[in-house]
């Protein structure tokens, strides 16, 4: 039997988060699921970061997820939506590490000259591509589900490469690459 995996890519936000999650058996990738999770009628900022774990635990608990590829948040002129972006991100992450997950952190750059072969490539370009790819029959109306997919299709083009992104296996390992951030 060839060996099998799952990935979930998740392209965080506290307007829409998107995910999508792969299926990798052997070399090849198969499609299984995108979508949303749409938090815009929810105006308290911790209800949307509880929503977006619960969301997360949900998928995982429902497709189980060998590794989880995340989007990080890029570094804008906008303090304030990166700090919501990275807290997003945050929540996201330790929903997989809850469950002793393995997650990729990739720059939106990265992701897109994966799928695009150029890195400044449209939210369009990806989605079309990963519709050529995947040979998905529609695309969403929103990107933000596209977004999701295409972190876990980046990150099955990265497998095996020794530099992909930061990666974490569980808390302790969380822990150790950041303790320099942490105030002792």
């Amino acid at each position: 039997m060839a060996n099998e995996k799952i990935i979930l890519g998740i392209d965080p936000g506290t307007t829409i988060m998107g995910f999508g999650l792969i299926k990798v058996v052997g070399k090849k990738m198969e499609f299984i699921q995108m979508n949303e999770l749409l938090l815009q009628k929810y105006n308290d900022p911790y209800t949307k970061l509880k929503l977006i774990f619960e969301r997360t635990i949900e998928l995982i608990d429902t497709y189980h997820p060998d590794e989880i590829a995340i989007e990080a948040p890029f570094f804008g002129k906008n303090v304030q939506s990166m700090l919501k972006l990275g807290r997003a991100q945050g929540v996201a992450m330790a929903a997989g590490l809850s469950r002793q997950i393995p997650i990729t952190e990739y720059l939106p750059k990265k992701i897109k000259m994966a799928i695009t072969g150029n890195g400044n490539a449209s939210k369009e370009q990806v989605a079309k591509m990963l519709q050529s790819l995947l040979g998905l029959k529609t695309l969403p109306k929103n990107l933000d589900s596209t977004d999701g997919l295409a972190a876990a299709v980046c990150h099955f083009y990265n497998e095996g490469r020794v530099e992909v992104g930061k990666s974490y296996t569980g808390w302790d390992a969380f822990v150790k690459q950041n303790e320099k951030r942490v105030k002792k």
